[in-house]
């Protein structure tokens, strides 16, 4: 479906560095995390990829193989005044050979990010850090494309693959059961979500559509913090809304990649005062590599590396 698109989303997605990738647990939460997107013009799949460390990306595409890529945020792609493109596709996962994985990641991600390769460790010491280098693939194959002109929510986006009216019913591969509803229970906060409308203006909303896929867009957010709720301030035109799981994520990263930020908030989405709000259930930070130094760095994530040491031992050993 790749090669039939305009030459501006090809482009979108050959180049933007970050894409934020959407995939359905066993429990019906859609998870939205940023990946980079590795795609060659006219290809039949967008791929991104995760450690085996970290598996779960893929697992729950395995589990589940709907899953969508948000193209919102073209910080270091180059490109001026980009369209927003939200692609809703068919993932298929690739994890038959690890070394081979791995030798390929080596390879695209130091010709898309030559910056980032300061940051990776000398040769003889990448044996420690297999939880890292050790790649899982997931092939994301286009089944309906959403294009919003020059990235702006309000404007009706052209739409390949379907009908709008067709999104907006789910009349299109209708799924087995309907997407859950609010799961309700005890509302939390956590001080970093007062970065919300603050540091991050704008996020990734991220919701299951009433056709079983995710339906993500990036849109303008406030935080009540006195009320426990993160205000959603648009709707995006041609967005099948519906109440229910979702997920609110924000990142950030510098334009060679060289330092990136990124936290989700899960919760429940509902109408309330007139609009949208997410009633935050949970905030869960990502692998990050903020602005600092690399001793600052490795404090952070010690007990993320020792868990993911763990993990990718596990995972290979299947292998």
């Amino acid at each position: 479906m790749t090669a039939s698109l305009p030459d501006d989303v090809q482009d979108v997605f050959a180049r933007f560095i970050t894409t934020e990738y959407t995939t359905i647990d066993a429990e019906g939460h859609p998870i939205t995390w940023p990946v980079t997107p590795y795609y060659r013009r006219g290809a039949g799949a967008i791929d991104v990829t995760t450690g085996a460390g970290y598996p779960k990306k893929a697992l729950d595409a395995r589990r589940n193989p709907r899953v969508a890529l948000l193209f919102s945020d073209p910080t270091g792609s180059g490109l001026a005044d980009p369209p927003m493109v939200l692609v809703q596709g068919t993932a298929k996962v690739d994890d038959a050979d690890f070394d081979a994985n791995h030798r390929r990641y080596e390879r695209e991600s130091g010709e898309k990010l030559p910056a980032s390769k300061e940051l990776a460790p000398p040769e003889f010491l990448k044996r420690f850090f297999l939880w890292y280098y050790a790649r899982l693939y997931v092939y994301v194959r286009p089944e309906r494309v959403f294009v919003w002109p020059r990235g702006d929510i309000g404007a009706e986006p052209a739409l390949h693959g379907t009908h709008l009216e067709e999104v907006r019913s789910g009349h299109v591969e209708e799924p087995e059961a309907p997407p859950p509803g609010p799961e309700g229970g005890a509302e939390a906060w956590d001080a970093r979500m007062d970065e919300l409308g603050a540091r991050y203006p704008t996020a990734v909303l991220s919701f299951v559509a009433p056709d079983g896929f995710p339906f993500s867009a990036r849109v303008p957010i406030s935080v009540d913090r006195e009320a426990h709720r993160v205000r959603i301030g648009a709707v995006p035109v041609g967005a099948p809304m519906l109440s229910g799981l979702a997920c609110v994520t924000a990142h950030d990263h510098d334009e060679g990649f060289t330092w990136q930020r990124n936290f989700q908030v899960r919760g429940d989405l509902i109408e309330e005062g007139g609009g949208w709000t997410l009633v935050p259930h949970r905030l869960i930070g990502g692998f990050e590599l903020p602005p600092s130094s690399t001793l600052a760095r490795y404090r952070l994530n010690l007990a993320k590396i020792r868990r993911f040491r763990r993990t990718a031992k596990r995972v290979m050993a299947r292998r």
